[in-house]
């Protein structure tokens, strides 16, 4: 980690920090460990927090979780968000998988969030990609009724994966007929603009969790 990075992660990891296999078993009391109650959205893949960092202060009113494998990635997100000035944002460091099974209570997100995930591009590679059908169902059933799944990707045949994917979970609705229009207040990442220059397309896609009759 640069000098910054580890000052930023010396001054706020205790606070605002977990490993997620040092988590304790059971879900994550999570309005205890913001000190309130409000919705809680998770971020999956918060990289270099970029984006993460400016989303989390555009919404004061949510508790914004980021999971990332990435040390780096989490002590330049807080740094980032050091000098945002935000105060909701808490960030945990593992594997998102194994947070959602064993530590996220069923039905008590309000929103996840995977934007620009590794798209592992080479067929041989697919079964690595996180959007599966198993994934997905996991995803949907520890959102809240109406809770969104937004996920954003700049690689054609994975977005159509995707689109397929989260098409055939039960449990979510598409909020659109395909692709969701860019919302304007998702900020332009580098890997958003690198796609731009080779001419790739970006597509976003919002579902919504729904009860089951």
């Amino acid at each position: 980690m640069t000098v910054g990075q580890q000052r930023a992660w010396d001054r706020h990891w205790e606070r605002w920090g977990r490993e997620v296999k040092a988590l304790p078993a059971g879900p994550v009391r999570f309005d205890e460990w913001f000190d309130r109650e409000a919705p809680l959205l998770l971020e999956i893949g918060s990289g270099m927090g970029e984006t993460t960092s400016r989303l989390v202060a555009a919404a004061p009113g949510l508790n914004y979780v980021a999971v990332e494998v990435y040390k780096p990635g989490l002590a330049q997100l807080l740094l980032r968000a050091e000098a945002l000035g935000v105060e909701n944002l808490r960030v945990l460091r593992g594997d998102a998988v194994d947070l959602l099974t064993d530590h996220v209570e069923p039905g008590s997100l309000a929103g996840v969030r995977i934007f620009f995930p590794d798209p592992w591009p080479k067929k041989k590679h697919h079964k690595r990609r996180l959007v599966q059908p198993e994934f997905v169902r996991l995803v949907a059933m520890r959102l809240r009724p109406g809770g969104t799944l937004h996920l954003a990707t700049d690689w054609e045949e994975y977005a159509e994966q995707m689109l397929e994917v989260c098409s055939a979970e039960p449990l979510l609705r598409n909020r659109f007929d395909g692709w969701a229009p860019r919302p304007d207040w998702r900020p332009v990442t580098k890997f958003e603009q690198r796609a731009v220059e080779e001419d790739r397309i970006s597509h976003d896609l919002m579902f919504e969790r729904v009860e089951l009759t």
